[in-house]
């Protein structure tokens, strides 16, 4: 049997930065744009907006969790240090489907600009792969998993590598352009052609809130990290604020750079009419050299991010199995490396997997998204949980003004979730529930297995209650529902349904005596 190491200690700041920077920049800023204003039109820049402000908001909250407790896999061990394994098991599930599929997603991205110029790797009017084009796919996940295989260093000097690249074409896209800027295109249509409704759907289902999550690969390495406590907020408050930075002015970019004669019919079908937003803009602008510019850093930029998901899958699968709801061989490390190599082969396959059933960047964005946001959403009752249940516990970094930061951040959380709509949420949810009568069956034939169930039951019954009720308000609502309860009363009512959870979730953690956060993962 392999010898049993230690994840090494190797990250600083800058590469802690650049993983943040570089998991938020991926393929949401090559295709995002063009969505954003099909749902929203020029208000789509408050859609941005809003997005920035709740993954800060949920960032802040991270940044506490990642300074006290810097866990490899943080993500999916907090709610069990907090809540016990049953959550645990629901958040790890989750976040493991989210992240594996975002590397085939990358890949899909890498290679639907790619066929810009070799248009054999996509089938004649569609954005599904050729056998040539998934082939294409494979090879740039083998690439990924080669640089995660040998060590975190080598992994992280190619991601810091890729980053400097990939942010200058962003900036040259910028400033050209702004040069080119047409006021007039903000408001030939009326700012908000599509109201208050556009403007919330952009944000979970533009791509929005997809290319804000990259938060989460921070914590997922914080046992790598060097100074952790300080390094860890720093970074995530660094990625946040500059990427919102750039996405707020790429969108500005492209709405006032479109020839405004090619919005005779509005802003409806402008992602058809731009597929690939800057490429295509570029070209209608007679900017060729700039649309070949894109093209390579389209390349670059979701590969690069998927590169870095690719590394932090698995941390997560590892931290899931360390809360004791997974196979324990994936709790192993390579002595040598500091690698969870069993881990990444897990990672490796659930990529190729996804690549096999969907065939497009937009085929996966909204169940991703919605499943990432309801992973983060535990974090600020973790947080909230723990303030109450473990006092003492040393806190490098406390999030300010808990009482208002907890419940306005899952509240944003539950709202971004309910505006995925209801054909998302209808399996997404459903399944969820389902999962937790399987669990809760398995533990209760085995008298061992049975013990410690009611208290796992009792400390995550808040979240079973918040899908349930949001599955209701979903179905009777004006996303993707019924339309029963009418625009804005059911956005309120998920507000209200988030604020009562926020407390029941925060206020049914578990006791102190059951509380068990651990050494750290060199113990």
């Amino acid at each position: 049997m392999p010898e049993q190491g230690r994840f090494l200690k190797k990250l600083s700041l800058t590469d802690l930065t650049f993983i943040g920077l570089g998991s938020i920049f991926g393929s949401g800023w090559l295709f995002a744009a063009s969505h954003v204003a099909a749902s929203a039109g020029p208000a789509g820049i408050i859609s941005w907006l809003i997005g920035g402000a709740a993954v800060l908001l949920l960032g802040l909250v991270y940044c506490e969790l990642g300074a006290a407790l810097p866990r490899a896999g943080g993500v999916v061990r907090y709610p069990v240090f907090s809540h016990g394994p049953l959550l645990g098991y629901l958040m790890g599930l989750m976040t493991v489907i989210a992240f594996s599929s975002l590397i085939a997603i990358e890949a899909e991205a890498a290679r639907q600009y790619a066929a810009a110029w070799f248009p054999q790797l996509t089938q004649p009017g569609s954005d599904a792969p050729t056998l040539l084009g998934w082939l294409v796919q494979l090879a740039i996940l083998c690439l990924f998993f080669l640089l995660n295989y040998f060590s975190v260093k080598t992994f992280a000097r190619a991601n810091n590598i890729i980053s400097v690249f990939k942010f200058v074409v962003p900036a040259l896209v910028i400033i050209v352009l702004l040069s080119v800027f047409n006021s007039d295109n903000l408001h030939v249509h009326g700012f908000a052609p599509f109201g208050i409704q556009g403007v919330e759907a952009a944000v979970a289902a533009g791509g929005i809130i997809f290319a804000y999550l990259g938060l989460t690969p921070i914590i997922s390495v914080a046992s790598e990290v060097r100074n952790p406590q300080r390094t860890i907020p720093i970074a995530l408050i660094l990625s946040v604020i500059l990427s919102t930075i750039i996405y707020l002015l790429l969108q500005l970019s492209f709405l006032g750079s479109i020839p405004t004669d090619m919005l005779g019919n509005g802003w409806v079908g402008i992602d058809k009419l731009f597929s690939l937003p800057f490429h295509d803009i570029a070209l209608a602008l007679g900017i060729g050299w700039l649309g070949i510019l894109v093209v390579s850093d389209a390349v670059i930029s979701p590969s690069g991010c998927g590169n870095i998901y690719m590394n932090a899958t698995p941390r997560v699968i590892y931290g899931w199995a360390r809360g004791g709801t997974f196979f324990k061989i994936f709790t192993r490390i390579d002595a040598k490396s500091g690698i969870p190599r069993p881990a990444l082969w897990l990672t490796f396959a659930l990529s190729v997997f996804w690549m096999l059933p969907f065939p497009s960047w937009g085929a996966l964005i909204r169940v991703v998204s919605a499943a990432l946001v309801l992973s983060y959403a535990t974090a600020p009752l973790t947080v909230a949980a723990l303030r109450r249940t473990a006092p003492d516990m040393p806190r490098p970094f406390r999030a300010p003004a808990l009482g208002v930061l907890g419940p306005l951040s899952f509240i944003i959380a539950g709202l971004i979730v309910y505006w995925s709509d209801w054909a998302t949420l209808s399996w997404l949810l459903t399944s969820q529930i389902v999962l937790v009568i399987i669990y809760v069956a398995y533990k209760w034939v085995s008298p061992a297995r049975r013990v410690g169930l009611a208290q796992e039951v009792y400390s995550s019954l808040w979240l079973v209650g918040f899908y349930v009720l949001v599955l209701i308000v979903s179905y009777l609502g004006t996303f993707g529902g019924r339309g029963i309860i009418g625009h804005p009363w059911d956005s309120l009512a998920v507000v209200v349904i988030a604020l009562v959870t926020y407390y029941w979730g925060a206020y049914t953690g578990l006791p102190p005596a059951k509380l068990n956060l651990g050494t750290g993962d060199d113990d």
